[in-house]
């Protein structure tokens, strides 16, 4: 695998939420920063060295709501 992708939402009650696509890892942050250091543990503990994907992708999802 040369990339993983993550969905990252904003959480509900603040800092963020990333979701592997494809793979069953979930991880959650306070900030950007910290949730770039929890996705590099997830996905080392995830996946065998021989099997590590070379490049971490964010995708991030945004909803915003505005009246007629």
């Amino acid at each position: 695998m040369n990339e993983i992708i993550f969905l990252v939402e904003e959480a509900d009650e603040g800092g963020f939420i990333a979701k592997a696509l494809g793979e069953s890892i979930v991880t959650q942050a306070e900030t950007l920063d910290e949730l770039k250091i929890q996705v590099r543990d997830a996905v080392r503990c995830h996946f065998d060295a021989d099997k590590l994907p070379k490049m971490i992708r964010f995708h991030f999802v945004r909803d915003e709501v505005f009246a007629i």
